[in-house]
């Protein structure tokens, strides 16, 4: 019998309704969206969609002046579409592996480069870590996701979480954070020594330090965002 025909590899790779409902995940890496009303988006994760569907930019001035000026300086990673219509839409981000939440009337914080999509009950505000300004450029924002609905993000490969608890701190490369629990306030550490500047430092001159009671989500993989100043 012959192997490899394109009825095969159709039969094999085709589109699959899995009555999973809004957010179906067609593939590890392709997340699809039923969508019927609305849904916010990472803007240019689209990768194809069918039905009647319209994507708009979230604007600069949206949901207030006070939204200005985080807006303008949080970089493409935390910038959003939204999706409208009815049809279904696909998302990817670089191949990166997708995972999906439910929120139950709570809230998580997801580095901005990593939220791939969310439903619109769920309230989001940008958020700057705190104790950077003047230290470090590039991923200092992350979005905070309170509320009830479906969340999506990205990590390279499998994701590990590690429960924070009090007198036991968590820290982590800020590089390989992906989220962590909304109660959790992480703090800047910089472990700057005279090596350091001769060029003899660990390599992990930056941290960030989890401290409280919660959860911590990071990659095995360091994803360049957080750069020294």
């Amino acid at each position: 019998m012959s192997k490899y025909t394109i009825e095969d590899f159709v039969n094999q790779s085709c589109q699959q309704d899995r009555g999973e409902g809004v957010f179906e995940l067609e593939t590890p890496r392709m997340l699809e969206l039923n969508l019927n009303g609305s849904i916010w988006t990472k803007m240019g994760a689209m990768v194809s969609y069918r039905g009647d569907v319209r994507f708009t930019r979230e604007g600069i001035m949206d949901r207030g002046v006070g939204n200005l000026l985080k807006k303008a300086v949080s970089g493409e990673g935390t910038r959003l579409t939204k999706a409208e219509g009815r049809g279904q839409v696909y998302l990817a981000d670089a191949g990166k592996k997708i995972t999906i939440i439910r929120l139950q009337g709570e809230s998580i914080s997801i580095n901005g480069s990593d939220l791939l999509a969310f439903e619109t009950t769920v309230q989001f505000d940008i958020k700057m870590l705190k104790k950077v300004s003047g230290m470090l450029s590039g991923g200092l924002f992350n979005v905070r996701l309170t509320g009830s609905g479906m969340v999506a993000f990205t990590t390279h490969y499998d994701p590990v979480t590690l429960m924070v608890t009090p007198g036991n701190p968590v820290i982590t490369d800020p590089n390989a954070t992906v989220a962590w629990s909304g109660n959790l306030e992480p703090q800047i550490r910089m472990d700057v020594s005279f090596k350091t500047f001769l060029g003899r430092g660990s390599g992990e001159s930056i941290q960030t330090e989890f401290s409280g009671n919660g959860f911590v989500v990071i990659q095995p993989y360091e994803e360049v965002t957080f750069q020294a100043s």
